[in-house]
C-alpha cells in the first residue's frame, strides 16, 4: 500500500527507491503515505494504517498520521478526537479543519491548508471508537460501544502506536478535540493518568488537555442551546421565556427528562421549528449547502465550493467525495478489510450508549488538574449546538470547586491586531477561551486564530492581551 502510480521497470524502480530514503528512522515503511491523489508538494511526511487494539476480537481503529511541517523532530506530538459520538476525525480534523490538507471544489484533489496545526506540532488523528470511518471489528458485538470501552481501547491504541512511532514514546503529549472528545478526551486523560500511578516502566509524558465547545455537563449544554437561540434573535421573546420559566433542566438526561413539562416541550419544539433547517446550528451566521445539488456537481466534475463569509460550506460534500475514491483509500492504506458500507463522517453501524451522555465530566476535569495537567477550555461564539455560554459557567464553577483564583481577569485576547476572541484564567491550570467569528468547529470556521490558540497552548503561553492597537493609527 502507499504504492506508486507508474508503470515500467525503470519508473519502478526509481520509486521503491523514493520510498526507501523517505522512511525515517523509528518510523513504520509500511505505513508512509507516499503521496495521497491530488496532493500538492510538501516537505513533511504522512502516515496511515491500522493498530490492532484486540487481535482476537479482530478490532483494529484507523490513524492518519502527520509529521510538524518544520523539525518535526523537536515538536510535540498532539492528538485530537472529533465527537459525535461516532463521528470520524480523518474526515473532520484532519481534512476539514486543522490538517494540513482540504478536499478541493470537485472533490478529487487537495488544496493547502496554510493554518494547518502541523505548524506548530506533530499530528495524530484517529477514527474512533470501532465503527467510525475505517476503524472496524470482526465481532459485531464490538459495535455496541460507549465511553469507558472507547477511552481503554484508545489507552491502548497509542501504547501500540508508539510500537510503531518508538520515537515518540518520550515526547510530550497534548490530548485535543471538541464537541464530544469533551467526553473522549478527559476519559483518557484519566487512563492515561491511572497507566503512569501504576506503571514502573514507560510512562506517557502528557502535558496538556484542550477541548473546544465540548460536552460537559448535559443538564446545563441543553439549556445553554435555547438561550443562545433567544439571544441572537433566532426565536421570540414568548417561547424563550416560556422555555427559561418553564423548564427545569436540573438532572435532565435525554432518556427521561423527568422534569419537562408539556408546555416546556411544546415550546422546545416550537423554537427548533422557527430556526428552522436553513440555519446550519453549528454555525449560525453561515449560509447553508444544499446537498443534493452539491452532490450532482461533484458526480458531473463540476465545482461544488459555496463561499459563506469566507468559508467553504459544501466541504463536506467534497470531503465524502474525496474520501471515497479508491485510489485515496488505496494511498491511505485504509479500508483493508473491504467493509460493506462508504467512508461517511459519522457512523451508521456503532450502537453507542445512550446514557453516557449523562455524565458529568467536572469530576474528571477536577483530577486532570490534580495532577498539575493545565487545561483550556475554548469555545466558538457562533456554535449554538454547544455555545459558550454553558462551557464558561462550567468552568467557573469548575474554578470555585477548586479554589483557583481569576490570575486573568476576563478580557479581550489578540491576533493580527484584532479581537481574537475573549478569555480568562484561573490559577496557573484552568484556561477558558473563546474564539471570535468561529463556529463548533473552531479551526474549520477561523483557521488562523485557531492556529494561535492552539500554539500558545502547547507552549505554555498566554493568549497575548497585553499589548493593545490603536485603532486610530
Amino acid at each position: 500500500m502507499g504504492r506508486c502510480w507508474f508503470s515500467g521497470v525503470l519508473i519502478g524502480l526509481g520509486c521503491v527507491w523514493w520510498v526507501v530514503v523517505g522512511v525515517v528512522e523509528g518510523y513504520p515503511a509500511e505505513d508512509l503515505v507516499v503521496r495521497l491523489p491530488g496532493q500538492p508538494n510538501v516537505g513533511f511526511k504522512q502516515y496511515a494504517g491500522y493498530v490492532d487494539v484486540d487481535v482476537k476480537a479482530g478490532r483494529s481503529l484507523f490513524y492518519y498520521f502527520v509529521e510538524a511541517d518544520k523539525e518535526p523532530d523537536k515538536k510535540p506530538l498532539a492528538l485530537w478526537l472529533n465527537g459525535g459520538p461516532g463521528c470520524s476525525s480523518i474526515g473532520g480534523g484532519a481534512f476539514t479543519e486543522l490538517g494540513p490538507f482540504y478536499p478541493t471544489g470537485d472533490g478529487r484533489g487537495l488544496r493547502r491548508n496554510s493554518m494547518s496545526w502541523n505548524r506548530a506540532s506533530n499530528l495524530l488523528f484517529v477514527e474512533s471508537p470501532a465503527g467510525v470511518g475505517w476503524s472496524y471489528s470482526n465481532t459485531s458485538s464490538d459495535y455496541n460501544s460507549g465511553d469507558a470501552s472507547t477511552a481503554r481501547d484508545m489507552h491502548t491504541f497509542l501504547l501500540k502506536w508508539y510500537e510503531k512511532f518508538p520515537a515518540f514514546r518520550s515526547r510530550e503529549l497534548f490530548l485535543t478535540g471538541e464537541s464530544y472528545a469533551g467526553h473522549y478526551i478527559p476519559q483518557l486523560a484519566i487512563a492515561i493518568l491511572d497507566h503512569n500511578e501504576h506503571s514502573t516502566g514507560f510512562k506517557f509524558n502528557l502535558k496538556g488537555v484542550a477541548i473546544g465547545n465540548p460536552l460537559l455537563r448535559l443538564d446545563r449544554d441543553i439549556p445553554a442551546t435555547y438561550e443562545y437561540f433567544w439571544s441572537h434573535g433566532m426565536i421570540s421573546d414568548e417561547i424563550g421565556l416560556t422555555i427559561m420559566n418553564e423548564c427545569d433542566f436540573d438532572d435532565y438526561v435525554f432518556q427521561n427528562p423527568h422534569n419537562v413539562t408539556v408546555k416546556c416541550n411544546t415550546a422546545i419544539s416550537q423554537a427548533n421549528q422557527i430556526v428552522g433547517e436553513y440555519i446550519n446550528n453549528y454555525d449560525v451566521i453561515l449560509d447553508v449547502c444544499y446537498p443534493s445539488i452539491v452532490q450532482q456537481e461533484l458526480r458531473l466534475r463540476k465545482m461544488a465550493t459555496k463561499i459563506s463569509l469566507g468559508v467553504d460550506v459544501c466541504m463536506t460534500s467534497e470531503r465524502y467525495f474525496y474520501l471515497n475514491l479508491p485510489e485515496v483509500q488505496k494511498a491511505l492504506h485504509a479500508n483493508r478489510t473491504n467493509l460493506p458500507y462508504s467512508w461517511s463522517m459519522c457512523s451508521h453501524v456503532l450502537n453507542y450508549s445512550d446514557t453516557d451522555d449523562n455524565i458529568n465530566i467536572l469530576p474528571l476535569l477536577t483530577r486532570i488538574v490534580h495532577n498539575r495537567i493545565p487545561v483550556w477550555v475554548f469555545s466558538g461564539d457562533q456554535d449554538s449546538v454547544v455555545p459558550l455560554l454553558g462551557s464558561r459557567t462550567l468552568i467557573r464553577e469548575l474554578a470555585h470547586d477548586l479554589k483557583f483564583q481569576i490570575t486573568v481577569p476576563y478580557g479581550v485576547w489578540f491576533h493580527k491586531g484584532q479581537a481574537g476572541g475573549w478569555a480568562t484564567e484561573y490559577g496557573d491550570l484552568l484556561t477558558f477561551a473563546t474564539v471570535r467569528g468561529a463556529a463548533h468547529m473552531v479551526p474549520y470556521a477561523q483557521p488562523s486564530r485557531a492556529l494561535h490558540l492552539f500554539s500558545s497552548f502547547i507552549r505554555g503561553r498566554r493568549l497575548p492581551n497585553t499589548t493593545i492597537p490603536s485603532i486610530y493609527d
